[in-house]
Formats: structure tokens, sequence, C-alpha cells
């Protein structure tokens, strides 16, 4: 049964259904053999979803990076670059902008500056340049939102679904936000409910469990947000970050699911004003200006701009970025965690696959996964 909470524009069903039928047969073109898919000899993790908008890739793509790095894999990692102003591949630099590369990109590469992170629309010709790289070479690819790229055959698939959206309540584009019919869902050997409340009850695992439908090859986790601590934009100029309760908060955005963090903002202060853009929204001279006009509405010692990390790496180097917004302006960064105390399970599967197709013999051997 759907969940009559997702909204449906059943007026453009007929849309859908022309859609699907499209999609379908590329589908059964690849599992025909008819097109082909492309493996590699080194292990290929995909990270991805169904449905378009904010399932939180880009935490959970962080999160095996983090993972990774702590078993001493020398990973990459892969993405098209949404939005990005280039084309074709490009292998990120500490010089490289958001425009260049994109912001999930960018983001991900200013956080592990130590992890090649490439951008390509043609991931198999991404993957092919990654694995020329020397001193030292790639051991695994992330690939970043590839789960309908079906040229590159992945390893692991790993589907993420909002809790708040599950994949079952969905329906295709137009009509609704699945880029592909759910039943998509069974080339993943991992699926993970995102999103998750913190009052989440047991009773409504076993509920998504059974919703849901997976087979018996596939393994279901569920994982939530955990916020940190605000972070100056600009460090060198920042005010300090001792909230009290009483700030007025504006809080930009230019995510696709912003409802998750204005339940965190308004949790420690209730003075929140919303400033929403669509997903990566490329900011204009007059966003910045309304931004601004904004800002300035604002009791003045008690203000203050909060935003996300993705839009952070579109913000800090807008040449209409004021000056006077600079010192107000934070970053509140996110991590997942993994519930049910599965996230020692979910790492011994991630280094185990790794491991186990690895070309690095000296990784075919080693200690128990971390926690990320």
């Amino acid at each position: 049964m759907r969940d009559a909470s997702v909204k449906i524009h059943h007026w453009l069903y007929p849309l859908s259904w022309l859609y699907g039928i499209g999609v379908c047969l590329r589908n059964k073109l690849f599992d025909w053999g008819w097109l082909r898919s492309k493996s590699f000899d080194i292990p290929v993790i995909c990270v991805g979803n169904l449905a378009v908008g904010g399932t939180g890739k880009t935490p959970h793509t962080e999160y095996l990076i983090r993972l990774l790095q702590n078993e001493g894999i020398n990973v990459a990692a892969l993405s098209r670059g949404y939005k990005r102003k280039s084309k074709g591949y490009i292998l990120a630099t500490a010089e490289s902008s958001a425009g260049k590369i994109g912001d999930e990109p960018y983001q991900i590469k200013s956080k592990f500056p130590d992890i090649r992170v490439a951008v390509d629309e043609d991931r198999c010709h991404g993957i092919e340049q990654l694995l020329k790289l020397k001193n030292p070479a790639v051991d695994a690819v992330l690939l970043d939102d590839a789960f309908q790229h079906r040229r590159v055959k992945a390893g692991l698939n790993i589907l993420l679904t909002d809790f708040h959206r599950l994949l079952c309540d969905d329906v295709l584009l137009p009509a609704g936000r699945l880029r592909e019919p759910a039943g998509g869902k069974n080339r993943a050997q991992i699926v993970i409910v995102t999103k998750c409340p913190d009052n989440i009850k047991p009773i409504d695992f076993n509920i998504i469990t059974k919703r849901l439908h997976l087979y018996p090859y596939q393994q279901l986790y569920f994982s939530k947000f955990r916020y940190g601590s605000l972070i100056p934009l600009f460090p060198e100029i920042g005010k300090g970050t001792v909230c009290t309760g009483n700030e007025q908060v504006l809080l930009v955005t230019g995510i696709a699911s912003p409802a998750p963090l204005v339940e965190e903002v308004k949790s420690h202060t209730p003075n929140v004003s919303l400033l929403a853009f669509g997903d990566h929204h490329d900011f204009s001279t007059k966003d910045l200006q309304l931004i601004e006009e904004r800002f300035l509405q604002l009791e003045k010692d008690k203000r203050m701009i909060i935003t996300t990390e993705k839009d952070a790496t579109r913000l800090k180097n807008h040449p209409a970025l004021s000056e006077t917004l600079k010192p107000y302006i934070y970053v509140l960064p996110i991590k997942i965690e993994l519930l049910q105390n599965q996230q020692y399970i979910f790492n011994q599967n991630i280094i185990g696959y790794v491991r186990a197709h690895s070309r690095n013999s000296s990784l075919s051997e080693g200690k128990d996964a971390h926690p990320a």
C-alpha cells in the first residue's frame, strides 16, 4: 500500500507510462546483452538511487571513503560532476573549483585531499583513466550516483532510498520521482533506508523490511544523519559559534530535501527563516543580493547564516559574496550513522568485498574493519 503522504501527480501518469516503456526497454537490452556493460579487475562500488533528488549519496560516499582509508586502501571517487562548467575527464587538484568539477566532487576533494577525485560523463573512460595512475595505484573506485549508468558493471551496488519517500511508495517520472521502475532495486546487493528519524520505532524496521520485498541475496540497512558542530565558512574572520538558543538564523539551501535540515536547526533555535533554492543551484549575483537583504532584516546582534557543505562549495569563492556576510556564514556538516547496531556488519561486508577483488595482494589479508 502506497504512503498517502507521498505526492504523486496522477494527471501525468500517461507520460510516466511512455517514459517507463523507454526505460524498461533500455534495461532489458542490458539484461539481454545487446547493450554491453564493462567490468573492471578492481573493486568498483556504486552508490546510487532510483529517485531524483536527495537521498544522502554524498554523506554515504564519504562514510565509505573514511572506512576504506582507515584500512589503508587507496580509494578513488568518480562522479559525472553534475552541473559543472566543463566536459570530459578531469582529475581534481587542490586548485580545482566547484564550477569546474561540480559541487559534490569539490566537497569530497576538500574533505579528503589525499584521495583521487575525478569527474567524467563516461564512467568507463573515467575508470580507465584512474587505473593508469601510479604512486600509489588506485585500489578501489567509488562511483557516485551511477546506478543507472549501466555501461559500467559495478561489483557492488549500494542503493539508497529515503525513509520519507520509499521507492515502493513512488512512481516513475514525471508523475513521481523514480528514474526507473522500483524493480530496478533488484540489481543492488545492499539497500540502505536513509534519513531515518531519531524516534524510529522497532516496528518501523519490520514494516519497511516487508514492504521493500528484497531478495535473500540483498542486505538491508538503515541510516540517519548525524549533524556536527557549526564551522565558520571563513574561519579567519568568523564570529564565535556559541549558540544560546536566541539566534536568528537565515538558513540558505540549494538541496533537494531541506526539511530534515530545517528540523535540525529549529531544534536549537526557533527563529529560523528558510531561503531555499533548487538542488545544485548556481547562485547568481541577484541571489547573493537577496541573501544579504534577508540577512539584514534579522536582529543585528543575533543574526547568522547557516548553509550546507554542498552549498558552501558554491558560495565560498563567489565573486558577488558580500564582505559584510562572510563573518556570519556557518556550515553545518553531516555524517551518517548506521542503526540497529549494524555498523560492524556493514563495514565487514564492504571491506570483505574490496579485499576479495583487489589487485593489491597486500589487501587480501588484514584486520577487522573499524568504524568509519
